[in-house]
C-alpha cells in the first residue's frame, strides 16, 4: 500500500468514526429512554416504537463499528480478511478491541435481529440490547484508544 492509499484510508476511517459517534449518541439516548420504560406486562404503541427504534439503532451502530471502522482499521494494519471470529480474536490480541467474545455476542444479536425479527420478539430482545450496549461502548472506547495511539483519527 502506498502512502497516498494510507492517507485515503485514514480519511475514510475518520469519516466512519464520526458516523459511528453520531450513531452511538442517538443509540445511547434510546437506551436510557427504554430503561425508563422498564419491564411491563403490556406496552403502549409508543413504548413499542421506542423499543423498535432502539433495536434498529443497535443494529446500525454495531454494523458501522464492525463493518466499517474495524474493517478499515484492519486494512490499515495490512491484515488479511478471514472469518469474522478469527479477525475478532486477532483484534483482541493487539487491543484494537476489548473483547472478541463481546463482539461475537453483539454480532450474534445483530444477526438475530435482522434475520429473525418478529414484532412480538421486540420485548424479548430489549434486555439483550441494553445489556450489550455497555459491551459495544467499551469496545468502541478500546478502538478509539488504539486508533489515537496510531494517529489514525483525524477528527
Amino acid at each position: 500500500m502506498t502512502k497516498q492509499q494510507d492517507n485515503e484510508l485514514i480519511e475514510l476511517l475518520s469519516e466512519e468514526w464520526l458516523l459511528l459517534i453520531a450513531s452511538m449518541k442517538t443509540f445511547q439516548i434510546s437506551v436510557e429512554k427504554c430503561k425508563l420504560i422498564g419491564d411491563k406486562k403490556e406496552y403502549t404503541f409508543t413504548e413499542l416504537e421506542s423499543f423498535d427504534s432502539l433495536i434498529s439503532k443497535f443494529s446500525r451502530s454495531s454494523d458501522i463499528y464492525t463493518q466499517k471502522v474495524l474493517r478499515t482499521s484492519w486494512t490499515l494494519l495490512r491484515e488479511g480478511f478471514g472469518p469474522f471470529i478469527d479477525m475478532m480474536h486477532s483484534m483482541e490480541k493487539i487491543r484494537l478491541i476489548q473483547s472478541s467474545d463481546q463482539l461475537l455476542d453483539i454480532r450474534d444479536l445483530r444477526n438475530k435481529i435482522s434475520h429473525e425479527y418478529l414484532p412480538n420478539a421486540v420485548k424479548k430482545l430489549i434486555p439483550d440490547v441494553i445489556y450489550l450496549s455497555v459491551s459495544l461502548d467499551e469496545n468502541i472506547n478500546a478502538t478509539e484508544q488504539f486508533l489515537s495511539e496510531h494517529k489514525w483519527l483525524n477528527i
